[in-house]
């Protein structure tokens, strides 16, 4: 299974707010941070803010932060909501053209590790990813003051 560089943003978005908490933080000190484009990062804040997991603020003081509490914010539905594809082979996508699709195991067997690789992710939330125990190392290597 592969995450696209889409989801890794927007779970990375997330982990810097909550790392902020209450604080407002703009796209620009995220993509500092990380040290990844701006640009990229705008489709993704988008998409989380119409999705609930944040609330954007406009204005010369404006910014972002979590709308969601941590502890509520589930990894694996956010894996879903994010990944458009989840076709690990050419079987699992309507434009299967593999001849042997009829016969072969893999397509159950991919389908089975798919699923588990889900229900791994639904037993955490991004209060898990964040652990407070790590909070004060996180500011610091994100560069939060």
């Amino acid at each position: 299974m592969h995450i696209t560089r889409y989801t890794d943003y927007s779970i990375r978005v997330l982990i810097y707010l909550a790392a902020e908490g209450d604080r407002l933080a703009t796209i620009q000190e995220i993509a500092d941070s990380y040290d990844i484009s701006k640009n990229h990062l705008m489709k993704v804040v988008h998409q989380l803010n119409k999705k609930g997991y944040i609330e954007t603020i406009r204005g010369k003081k404006g910014g972002m932060r979590l709308h969601m509490a941590p502890q509520d914010i589930n990894i694996g539905i956010l894996v879903r909501e994010t990944e458009q594809d989840f076709s690990i082979v050419e079987c699992f996508s309507s434009k299967n053209a593999c001849k042997i699709t009829p016969v072969c195991g893999l397509k159950s067997m991919f389908g089975e590790a798919l699923k588990a690789f889900l229900e791994v992710l639904d037993r955490y939330t991004l209060a898990d990813v964040i652990q407070d125990h790590h909070r004060p190392q996180l500011l610091r290597l994100l560069q939060i003051a």
